[in-house]
């Protein structure tokens, strides 16, 4: 069956090798553009389903505002699902329950039954726990009787996964791999950033932070709107292999940085699923271990052929890989300017991964060390998109005296903690983001920290105890944070 999209594939990559070097990187662009027969939703294509998954836990209701935008951001999703596309909304608990329809399966859109389930959803309430896995599991159940389909889930939380134990998350995630992709969402500041990102990297879907309620609407509707527009349910990099060559990793690095399984086919050959399509454009770091040992010298070498699939046929011209293997070290010193761009944005969001980590574990001196050299690898790359967002945990980008901000939140830490993933392209400035009109105003620099009856004392603009998660007793909005 030929694809509804064109795909090209291209590649750049240091072959220049010297006797001691054992690694190759590739930068593998992949591209989906209109097939010959246009963008149009095609009738005899494959179809969408969808499934939407609402966090309806208890902390849902601190601030209430929250679960009032997650019913009106929800009933956008369903307002922009077309004609005939199968959908369900689930409520998440410590369990998960169909709001619409009633049985256990999918509706078909129609303006009757979109009108049926913004009414189902404006009835939804905030009681009980969170159980991710048990959320995506009923998704699996739902999604699988459409085999065929684009299938896609859209998932909001606002808490960490404490009704079941990382274990069984890993256990669904697995069940789930490959079977749709899957959109994670955090609202409020008390989920876990981990956690969504684990989600999304399992089912090769994003990973947001939604800093305000009054932002979810329109986040759902254009998630819903980009799910719309995919028009290849599965495509796959098959990487066929020359030995002793094998593959080390394969990771998407634009416009996100996620690990791609790498899924042995037979002992010369693996592949790695990317996910469903739209017309957009991705790209890959491959790295490859290679022995130059007996290989000759001053000629190219094939060590793999790089392929993309769509069902069971090849989607784009086949890409070799190359090394070449040489004594001359001006040659073997050189790296591809891809290859440097994108293995520099992955070493710069894990330093600020790294460093949200070591803050929100009680770290701060690692936590400062971290990204001081974050900021000191952004300035030298000109990379506005994460100096941007270290702005929102540092002060000092500028003067290079870095220190956490006074009135460092949570919330920010989290929020940058995912969007760190986010990449430049090769070449291109990377957006900066305005600062949200709504945020509430910094305390002033000598207001006192805000100490606990556990003894922890947390920043001025805190909402909760960072350590033991306890509300501050002062009405905040932001309410308890679930352990």
């Amino acid at each position: 069956m030929r694809s509804r999209l064109d795909f090209d594939l291209t590649i750049g990559h240091d072959r220049f090798l010297s006797p001691g070097d054992h690694q190759l990187h590739a930068i593998l662009t992949v591209t989906a553009r209109a097939g010959q027969a246009g963008a149009g939703l095609d009738p005899d294509g494959p179809g969408h389903a969808e499934v939407i998954v609402i966090d309806c836990s208890e902390s849902m209701t601190y601030p209430p505002t929250k679960i009032a935008a997650a019913r009106r951001a929800t009933a956008a999703a369903v307002a922009v699902l077309p004609d005939g596309v199968r959908f369900a909304v689930v409520e998440g608990t410590h369990e998960a329950r169909m709001v619409y329809p009633r049985h256990r399966g999918l509706a078909t859109s129609s303006p009757a039954t979109r009108r049926e389930a913004r009414q189902a959803v404006s009835r939804l309430v905030a009681i009980g726990g969170t159980a991710i896995g048990t959320w995506l599991e009923l998704a699996r159940e739902l999604l699988a009787a459409h085999p065929e389909a684009i299938r896609h889930t859209l998932l909001l939380t606002d808490g960490r996964n404490q009704h079941e134990t990382p274990q069984r998350l890993a256990e669904v995630l697995a069940g789930c791999a490959g079977q749709f992709v899957c959109d994670a969402r955090g609202i409020g500041d008390g989920w876990e950033p981990r956690e969504l990102m684990r989600v999304a990297e399992a089912l090769h879907g994003t990973a947001d932070a939604v800093r305000r309620p009054a932002d979810l609407e329109s986040d759902f509707r254009e998630t819903m709107r980009a799910a719309m527009a995919k028009q290849v349910a599965r495509a796959r990099l098959r990487i066929a292999l020359v030995p002793p060559a094998r593959v080390l990793y394969c990771r998407q690095v634009h416009p996100t940085v996620t690990d791609l399984p790498v899924i042995p086919v037979d002992d010369r050959t693996v592949e790695c699923p990317t996910g469903s399509w739209g017309e957009e454009s991705r790209e890959y770091h491959l790295c490859l271990e290679v022995d130059g040992t007996d290989r000759p010298r001053g000629e190219d070498v094939r060590v793999a052929r790089v392929d993309l699939r769509v069902g069971d046929a090849p989607a784009a011209r086949p890409q070799n890989v190359l090394a070449h293997w040489t004594d001359d070290l001006l040659l073997s010193s050189r790296i591809d300017p891809r290859v440097a761009h994108y293995t520099g944005q992955e070493q710069l969001s894990q330093l600020i991964a790294d460093g949200c980590d070591a803050y929100d574990t009680g770290d701060r001196e690692a936590a400062v060390g971290l990204f001081r050299r974050a900021v000191e690898a952004a300035t030298a790359a000109g990379d506005a998109l994460h100096l941007a967002q270290l702005r929102l945990l540092v002060d000092g980008v500028d003067a290079g005296a870095v220190r956490l901000r006074d009135d460092l939140a949570r919330l920010d830490v989290i929020n940058v903690a995912l969007r760190s993933s986010f990449t430049m392209h090769d070449g291109e400035p990377g957006p900066v983001p305005p600062p949200a009109p709504d945020d509430p105003p910094a305390p002033a620099p000598d207001d006192p920290p805000r100490l606990c009856h556990c003894g922890h004392r947390s920043p001025p603009r805190a909402r909760f105890c960072e350590r033991c998660g306890e509300r501050f007793p002062t009405g905040d909005e932001a309410g308890p944070v679930p352990a």
